[in-house]
């Protein structure tokens, strides 16, 4: 069963409009420095927890004052009761925002097969070039699956109008350099919007991460420039 959090107002989540947003409780990827631990341990305490039917009743009560619902994690591609909970939400005429970490693109790809179950925007999370997502997993069994996954997310996103579409990146010292922004941004479509956040060195799920110092100003605005070179809509949010 489906367990998160939900932000019940919030401008920030979807573009463009004033939306909901529901964080939901479980992960594929460990990234080192989330600091959403509850969510991808799954430990979010019961008294915590919003369901999909709270959600749902949320937004009924709201219809007439929120566009759209971001639909995040954790990783909301884990459940497979997604599909029919986004089918509930669009009966409201509210658009879903999905954010994905690009680890299930077949289940991505399968939710565009109906209209009713068709996220209206995805934004993809890329957390550093493809070939270190082993760096990423519990099990480094996996590492190139992984690898093969976020490069078919990519393929596929890519494919989605400029408007419906966008890439973000955890600017992570350890994880992203100049050498990833180059070989990230190759990857992506010319028109993207590729979106960079600064990292914060602080309740990160790996402890030696918290004592990482995050990228000074200068640095940060030397990378988004790099990244401009190869994706002009490139930015720091």
């Amino acid at each position: 069963m489906i367990r998160g959090t939900l932000i019940k107002t919030t401008l920030v989540n979807y573009p463009g409009k004033v939306a909901a947003a529901y964080f939901m409780s479980g992960c594929n990827l460990y990234c080192p420095y989330c600091y959403n631990t509850e969510l991808v341990e799954n430990t979010l305490p019961d008294k915590d927890a919003v369901t999909p039917t709270d959600v749902l009743e949320h937004l009924k009560k709201r219809k007439n004052v929120l566009g759209g619902i971001v639909l995040s994690g954790g990783e909301p591609l884990i459940h497979p009761e997604l599909a029919d909970f986004i089918s509930e939400i669009k009966k409201y005429s509210i658009c879903v925002k999905i954010d994905t970490n690009g680890m299930l693109p077949g289940q991505l790809k399968a939710l565009f097969n109906k209209k009713e179950t068709s996220p209206d925007f995805v934004a993809l999370d890329i957390k550093t070039a493809p070939k270190r997502y082993y760096e990423l997993t519990r099990d480094k069994k996996y590492a190139r699956v992984y690898e093969k996954n976020i490069q078919e997310s990519i393929q596929f996103v890519s494919g989605l109008p400029a408007n419906k579409r966008e890439f973000r990146t955890v600017l992570v010292p350890p994880l992203v350099t100049e050498a990833e922004i180059k070989t990230i941004g190759a990857l992506l479509p010319k028109d993207a919007s590729w979106q960079f956040a600064e990292f914060r060195a602080e309740n990160c799920i790996d402890h030696t991460y918290n004592s990482i110092d995050p990228y000074s100003s200068e640095h940060i605005n030397q990378l988004v420039a790099n990244a401009k070179k190869s994706i002009k809509n490139a930015e720091l949010r």
